[in-house]
């Protein structure tokens, strides 16, 4: 590792360099100007092994250099020696404030020198090596989630394509509801993470319609009480379907497929739940999914006009939805027409 010493005054820079000599895995570095140390050191921040400096030099104090230096992204914990005199006390406590690690008296003493800057690289050494090992815990850690979201999604992609052979446009249904789900979710500030999380547990929000029969599914024309009922049902089927998962992702689903037909007046089903006794994640789902029913041709109706179903979910925001839903999701009105160009190409 590198050893950065930094003294206006060569002779004093030459005598610590003689005395490192024998340091093993110890390459010293000297400057003479503070500003071209702190340059070096930024370029070559990993290399650093220990950084002695003076303190008294033209133009930056070695305080202002320990201070500039403990700023740099990398070197909070390289040890800094500072030369001072036993007696400067006061510039002594200064130091330590800036971030100084140990100090170094004058005039020079060879063993001292080598005795300090051996215990503190060790220390560096190790401090390196536990930095080390642990990015490369992240990076396996990483590298595990990664699988296991993989296989999460290859099963939920499974399941999905279970329910497109009840209904051929399910599995287009899923992938638009599932966008405008992060687009209302970004809106309201959710992070890129529980966006994602959102997005991919809105796609089983139907689930339960596995259940439901085909005469009822695919039905041309109004449904009677008896059939709506029927349908209804699938709400709390696929709750029933999801709950007991020890998966994050399906968990918040089984929350979805059962309150995604709440309504924000109390009036939907299954729970007639209302206002924020709804969950967020199903308060969510339901514009998403009112929208895309309304744009998208169905065995029953035909398609809106995207300005038409726009219309529709500001007029019912504050009764079948939650208005701050309702304004995240218009907020990204630019993002969902390119969507529905590009989902419907």
């Amino acid at each position: 590792m590198l050893a950065l010493i930094l003294d206006d005054a060569e002779l004093n820079n030459l005598l610590v360099v003689q005395a490192l000599k024998p340091v093993p895995d110890c390459e010293p570095v000297e400057f003479t100007c503070p500003v071209a140390a702190l340059a070096f050191l930024r370029a070559n921040v990993a290399q650093i092994g220990i950084a002695i400096t003076d303190y008294d030099m033209p133009g930056m104090t070695g305080i202002e250099f320990i201070a500039a230096a403990r700023e740099v992204e990398g070197f909070a914990h390289v040890p800094v020696v500072m030369v001072t005199s036993m007696d400067q006390r006061a510039i002594r406590r200064q130091a330590l404030d800036a971030g100084a690690t140990d100090f170094l008296g004058k005039p020079f003493d060879p063993a001292e020198i080598r005795a300090r800057v051996t215990n503190l690289m060790k220390i560096s050494h190790a401090h390196r090596q536990e930095q080390d090992r642990a990015a490369w815990l992240a990076r396996e850690v990483a590298a595990a989630v990664s699988v296991i979201e993989a296989r999460e999604r290859e099963i939920i992609d499974l399941l999905m394509r279970a329910a497109e052979h009840r209904d051929t446009d399910t599995g287009n249904h899923i992938a638009r509801v599932s966008t405008y789900v992060g687009i209302i979710a970004r809106n309201l500030g959710f992070d890129d993470e529980h966006c994602r999380l959102l997005s991919l547990a809105s796609t089983m929000h139907d689930v339960g319609k596995i259940g439901v029969p085909d005469a009822i599914l695919l039905k041309r024309g109004a449904l009677s009480v008896e059939e709506r009922g029927e349908m209804e049902k699938h709400a709390e089927r696929g709750r029933r379907i999801l709950e007991g998962s020890t998966s994050n992702v399906v968990r918040l689903a089984a929350e979805i497929a059962a309150s995604h037909h709440e309504r924000w007046d109390g009036t939907g089903y299954p729970a007639g739940l209302s206002g924020a006794a709804i969950p967020l994640s199903g308060r969510i789902v339901a514009v998403a999914d009112v929208f895309d029913a309304l744009v998208s041709e169905r065995p029953y109706k035909a398609a809106w006009p995207l300005e038409k179903a726009r219309a529709l979910l500001s007029e019912n925001a504050g009764s079948h939805f939650d208005p701050a839903c309702v304004a995240a999701f218009l907020a990204g009105w630019g993002e969902v027409e390119r969507q529905c160009q590009l989902l419907a190409a």
